[in-house]
């Protein structure tokens, strides 16, 4: 049975195809409609063993959902490891034969692209924060608009209802008057359907077996627990707590170079200082958003309030402090998960240490 090794290069109105054997020689080029049929009649045109490679971006979770069942292995990978591409002429043919080729060497490195049973609760997840970035967008504007007058205001008091009339009328110029009048309808809007994105994508978390568990985390609300669950799916992906650091972005990344030397005839390691590099720059937005500020809430009360004094008391820097709570806050989530047990305060910081 011949093996072929297919990249793609997606774009919004086609996919630019190139197909490889396994020596590495092209065997057809193509450029087909971005469209779920025309995507499996490509698939089904072929005979034999096909591997599929494609890069991660806007189209790729409707993409991995075609192609999947119709092919022998897939790849989602992630562009910013794909160094290759950006070397010598670029085009979409190019491209296509490149990713190809890169699958054929197994020199990708894949997306995670998760179980079905979270789809729901994935897009509710997205709904609810981009409502939430949309509603913080519009309270930074009112904000501003106040700011350029030297109307001082003090925060959240200006988006109390009450008050509302009092905070127009202090708008002298009628156009300003009217773009606040328009915020502030925008804003309340907003509310609205933030408590609804919020309703449901909690009633969605809560038919995960993982919420009951989560939930008894401490600093993990119902929201956040939603994030995780959507975000993480399977606990069971990471085998370790330190790949799932790095996947939040709390991995410390370390730099060394001539690390041996040669001593009367034997090869030794050499004792150099490993000079670090601070966190690691690939890892998941949202996560690290999560764990972070969950950390910050836990160091000024809760159950990690005395870890997190005890290592400011030895001298480590506050922010240092506040990376190592949130790093203990994931292990306990990803130890807490895989065992489906309780969470035990003793327990849990020994195992996280």
């Amino acid at each position: 049975m011949k093996t072929y090794y297919v990249g793609m290069d997606v774009h919004k109105a086609t996919i630019v195809i190139a197909v490889l054997d396994a020596n590495g020689r092209v065997v057809s080029q193509s450029i087909i409609e971005t469209s779920t049929q025309a995507v499996r009649d490509f698939c089904q045109s072929l005979r034999g063993e096909i591997h599929v490679t494609f890069e991660e971006g806007n189209h790729a979770a409707w993409l991995y959902d075609v192609v999947e069942p119709l092919v022998k292995h897939l790849v989602v990978c992630n562009p910013k490891h794909n160094h290759l591409l950006k070397q010598g002429s670029k085009n979409d043919r190019i491209d296509a034969r490149k990713l190809a080729d890169l699958l054929r060497l197994k020199a990708l490195k894949p997306v995670y692209h998760g179980e079905h049973g979270t789809r729901t609760l994935k897009e509710l997840v997205r709904c609810y924060e981009c409502v939430v970035k949309d509603l913080s967008r519009v309270q930074n504007r009112l904000k501003a608009l106040y700011n350029s007058q030297a109307i001082r205001n003090r925060g959240r008091e200006l988006y109390h209802l009450s008050q509302r009339e009092s905070w127009i009328q202090k708008q002298e110029n009628a156009g300003r008057r009217l773009r606040a009048e328009l915020l502030f309808r925008q804003m309340d809007e907003l509310k609205v359907l933030k408590r609804a994105a919020r309703k449901a994508m909690i009633a969605e978390s809560r038919r995960h077996e993982a919420q009951n568990i989560l939930s008894q985390v401490p600093e993990l609300g119902m929201v956040r627990v939603a994030q995780i669950i959507a975000t993480v799916d399977s606990p069971f992906r990471f085998r370790t707590k330190r790949p799932f650091w790095a996947y939040l972005g709390l991995a410390v990344e370390t730099r060394s170079s001539a690390d041996h030397e040669v001593t009367n005839g034997r090869v030794s390691r050499r004792k150099l200082k490993i000079e670090t590099r601070g966190l690691n720059e690939d890892y998941n937005r949202r996560l690290k958003s999560v764990f972070k500020s969950a950390a910050t809430h836990a160091c000024s009360c809760g159950v990690y309030k005395e870890y997190y004094n005890k290592l400011v008391a030895r001298g480590m820097r506050p922010e240092m402090a506040r990376l190592s709570v949130a790093r203990k806050l994931a292990a306990a989530v990803l130890a807490v998960w895989k065992k489906r047990e309780s969470f035990d305060e003793g327990m849990i910081m020994s195992r996280a240490a």
